[in-house]
């Protein structure tokens, strides 16, 4: 084999240097954030410039660029490192739920309060507290967020005897914060209290230079790999995933490359090896397309339902690939009547 046959299958390592030793490479790993793209150091700049600070954060992005990783970072560069970083996803609970969650219960406050509860604010006391997708927030946990934020103090539900706590909230969604206090979804009082520094987690359109690396990183630390299957991947192969805009962004690229590992057919991931949606991108809609006699809204729900089927009805990978919240595809869901089908995440119910 030629020296040039064998680099189109080496893995990224071995054809390009500051890929090799860590300790004289160029890429940068914080908390498994890895880049080399000059907006990605822009950011950990500012990560870097931020994290000192008791300041509020807000990180914005779409689905699946690492927002939970950038407030890692911020919090591990912080003076409050040695103490708890607490994490909790504000789009996935229902606003009672949430509430306790987050604050915690007295016994009895409500049925099933068989125990005293400690909510999560109050664990995160002396570090940090992450909220993520928090423009799902309902108005009534929004008044009551607030006022923590304002008084540094809480209130079990149930309780009446204030809680003195003290942490650093980071905040994250994917929604243009702005535009729903403008509609009246979000308080703008709050809007303002937690964005007291503003930080853009850019999707990875913008940051294709740092595909390879990250590809690198999923193969070699994915959960396929005792397979023995797709340990590396051709320079072809790597092309084209270069070309594709992954919608879905870096969780969309760490899906793809767990589904290579078990999908492929040898040691090495080869163009046919890649989805077609990948293989192909530009097979879009187009104009000539056009179905007067479909609606917008089932355009929507065949959509949505082609992913689901394409994720074998897993949920989390569909909304991931689509670009919207999970509680955005349940909303979704139960408005076509389809719930019941995908109530699992497995292969969606024959009709």
């Amino acid at each position: 084999m030629s020296d040039m046959d064998k680099s189109s299958i080496l893995p990224p390592s071995e054809q390009n240097p500051i890929l090799g030793n860590n300790t004289t490479n160029k890429i940068l790993k914080n908390n498994k954030i890895i880049y080399k793209s000059e907006v990605m150091r822009n950011l950990m700049r500012m990560v870097d410039r931020v994290a000192p600070s008791n300041a509020t954060v807000l990180v914005m992005g779409e689905s699946g660029t690492g927002k939970e990783l950038i407030a890692h970072a911020i919090h591990e560069r912080s003076n409050r490192s040695n103490k708890p970083f607490v994490a909790i996803n504000c789009g996935a609970l229902r606003e009672t739920l949430l509430e306790s969650e987050l604050f915690g219960h007295e016994r009895g406050a409500f049925t099933g309060a068989y125990a005293r509860k400690i909510g999560l604010a109050e664990v995160a006391n002396g570090g940090t507290l992450f909220l993520d997708e928090i423009g799902e927030l309902s108005p009534g946990i929004q008044a009551k967020l607030l006022r923590f934020l304002q008084e540094g103090e809480i209130f079990r539900v149930g309780g009446k005897d204030p809680i003195k706590v003290d942490i650093r909230l980071i905040s994250a969604t994917n929604r243009e914060l702005d535009k729903e206090v403008v509609k009246g979804n979000f308080r703008e009082d709050l809007f303002y209290r937690i964005n007291t520094i503003m930080v853009h987690s850019p999707p990875l359109r913008r940051r294709k230079e740092d595909i390879p690396f990250l590809v690198e990183y999923f193969l070699n630390s994915g959960t396929g790999g005792y397979l023995n299957r797709g340990r590396q991947i051709s320079e072809e192969a790597l092309k084209i995933m270069m070309r594709y805009d992954w919608p879905g962004n870096i969780r969309e690229l760490q899906n793809c490359c767990e589904r290579l590992q078990i999908l492929s057919e040898g040691h090495t991931i080869m163009p046919n090896d890649l989805p077609e949606n990948i293989r192909n991108p530009e097979m879009k809609i187009v104009i000539d397309d056009y179905d007067p006699t479909m609606s917008l809204h089932e355009l929507e729900k065949r959509y949505i339902l082609k992913a689901l089927n394409y994720f074998d009805g897993n949920k989390t990978q569909a909304a991931n690939a689509l670009g919207i919240t999970i509680k955005t595809l349940y909303n979704k869901l139960h408005e076509y009547g389809e719930f019941d089908k995908y109530a699992v995440h497995t292969r969606p119910l024959k009709s």
